[in-house]
C-alpha cells in the first residue's frame, strides 16, 4: 500500500521484537521500514529510512528509548515515537512527554495497544495504555498546581509558553527563532514580556526560572 504507515521497531529482545514485527505485518495499515536491536542501531535505521513512526523499547543498550526520542528531535527528523515500557515509571514518563513522545505503551498490553498507538502517533495524536493513564492524570494535576502557584503563568500566550519551554531546554534566542521560524527580535520581545508577566528581574532570572521548573513547564498547554 502506497499510503501505508512506515514503521521501525527497536527492541533488544529478539523474540519480543519478532512478535511485534509479525503484528504489524499482518495489519494492512502499516509497512515495516526496518528493525534494530539497540538504540544506536535504531538511530541509524531511522535516519536511513525516515519512517513515520518508531516503536522503541524504553530500555535498550547504547541509547535508551527516551534518549533516542531526544536525538530524533534534535536531528529534526519527522519520525514520531512510541515507547514500550515494562513499568509505570513516573520519572521516565515525564521525560518522554517532555521530549515529544506520542505513544506510551505498557509491554504487557503491547499486542492490543501498539497498533492504535502507532496509528495515533502517525497522525500527531497522543496514545497511552489505559493502565498507564494515571501517569498522565498526575502530570496534568502537577501542571495545574504549578500554574496556581505562579499566577503569571496563566497570562502567558501560547507563543510565550512555547518559548518558555524552549528556554528551559537551554536554547538561545537564535536557536529558538530558527526552530519557530521567527526573528530573533521577536523572540527577545517575547522573553521580555514573559519576564514582566512572571515578575522576574535580572539578566538570568528567566533562564533560572525555566531551568528550575522545566518539568512543570512541559505539562502546560
Amino acid at each position: 500500500m502506497s499510503d501505508a504507515i512506515t514503521v521501525v521497531i527497536a527492541d533488544d529482545h529478539p523474540v519480543f521484537r519478532r512478535g511485534l514485527l509479525e503484528v504489524f505485518r499482518q495489519d494492512g495499515r502499516f509497512t515495516i521500514a526496518g528493525e534494530a536491536g539497540d538504540g544506536a542501531e535504531a538511530l541509524r535505521v531511522i535516519e536511513q529510512h525516515q519512517p513515520a513512526v518508531a516503536i522503541l523499547d524504553i530500555r535498550m543498550p547504547h541509547l535508551n528509548g527516551v534518549q533516542l526520542a531526544r536525538e530524533i528531535a534534535a536531528r529534526r527528523l519527522s519520525t514520531r515515537v512510541v515507547l514500550l515500557t515494562m513499568h509505570a515509571d513516573e520519572e521516565l514518563f515525564d521525560q518522554a512527554m517532555e521530549d515529544g513522545v506520542l505513544g506510551y505503551v505498557l509491554k504487557e498490553n503491547a499486542i492490543t495497544d501498539v497498533l492504535a498507538a502507532a496509528e495515533n502517533a502517525a497522525h500527531g495524536r497522543l496514545f497511552i495504555s489505559q493502565s498507564l493513564a494515571g501517569l498522565l492524570v498526575n502530570r496534568r494535576v502537577r501542571g495545574r498546581e504549578f500554574a496556581g502557584e505562579h499566577t503569571g503563568i496563566s497570562s502567558l500566550s501560547p507563543a510565550e509558553r512555547r518559548i518558555l519551554r524552549l528556554i528551559a531546554t537551554d536554547k538561545t534566542s537564535k536557536e529558538i527563532a530558527a526552530e519557530l521560524q521567527i526573528s530573533v527580535r521577536t523572540v527577545d520581545t517575547h522573553r521580555q514580556n514573559i519576564s514582566q508577566k512572571l515578575n522576574l528581574q535580572g539578566s538570568h532570572s528567566l533562564l533560572k526560572f525555566a531551568f528550575e521548573h522545566k518539568a512543570e513547564l512541559q505539562t502546560l498547554g
